[in-house]
């Protein structure tokens, strides 16, 4: 996993609307990159609705949202219109971004071995280098932990 210091690898995913988007296109400001295993599932659904309470105390801070998982666009767009998320959400199915950050890999539950997402997020600054890592990130709280390290940058 991309640890602080190190350059955020920059991408081109498609959106909830279908769109090529990238971490260029916000160069200068502060981005969370947050990597979460699955739409409307509860921990991701906890996760996305504290950045969604905190939406506007983070853009204060001028930073971005934006929120990466292996899910289709098509299902971004339902999970975004049903809790009122007003961030960006990409879609990363060929696990491409995923690989480069880190987070995708094996895991274990209930005794089974599988491929997926590790919950992690990144604080990657204006000059699109990482200040900071959280792997294995708890869901409960997770945004207000990203608001007060933005406080502190």
């Amino acid at each position: 996993m991309l640890k602080a210091g190190d350059r955020a690898p920059d991408f081109s995913l498609e959106d909830a609307a279908g769109r090529a988007r990238g971490l260029a296109e916000w160069k200068g400001k502060k981005v969370i990159l947050y990597f979460y295993p699955k739409d409307d599932t509860p921990g991701c659904t906890t996760e996305a609705c504290g950045f969604r309470d905190m939406h506007a105390d983070i853009s204060a801070k001028g930073a971005v949202v934006v929120g990466v998982s292996a899910d289709k666009p098509a299902s971004h767009a339902k999970f975004a219109e049903k809790y009122g998320l007003p961030f960006v959400l990409l879609s990363d199915p060929d696990h491409k971004v995923l690989e480069a950050y880190g987070v995708w890999g094996e895991k274990k539950l209930y005794g089974k071995i599988f491929m997926g997402i590790t919950r992690s997020t990144f604080l990657i600054d204006e000059e699109g280098l990482i200040a900071k890592a959280w792997p294995k990130v708890s869901p409960e709280g997770h945004a207000a932990e990203l608001l007060e390290a933005l406080s502190g940058n």
